[in-house]
């Protein structure tokens, strides 16, 4: 699948958990589009570094700090995006859960039809 197919996809991954999750709202298609890029931005320069930088709790929680980590990007995107709020700490780590959940499956989802086509 190529870039622009993946960024709409995780645009609508974030219309979805807007539906799913109490506390977070997304206005339109446009703002899950910017919020989808941005996710993409800061996943790609900023996650790297904090993952390296908390890795002793990370190893104590199995990993489990990181939905701490996304979480906080969600509430980072919620200030920036306008059209995208998120109310708290913990609907952010619970949409950050939803959300790697979800692209799990999509991930899964598209290796199966990419292995089988």
């Amino acid at each position: 699948m190529n870039i622009l197919g993946k960024w709409v996809l995780n645009a609508l991954s974030f219309l979805l958990i807007a539906n799913i999750v109490p506390g977070i709202h997304i206005a339109s298609f446009w703002t899950a589009l910017v919020v989808a890029l941005l996710w993409g931005v800061i996943s790609v320069t900023l996650k790297p570094v904090l993952i390296i930088l908390t890795l002793p709790v990370n190893i104590l929680t199995l990993g489990l700090f990181t939905f701490v980590i996304n979480g906080f990007f969600l509430l980072l995107l919620a200030r920036i995006v306008r059209g995208f709020e998120v109310n708290g700490l913990g609907a952010a780590i619970l949409g950050a859960l939803a959300l790697s959940i979800l692209h799990w499956f999509l991930h899964m989802a598209f290796r199966k039809s990419a292995v089988a086509g």
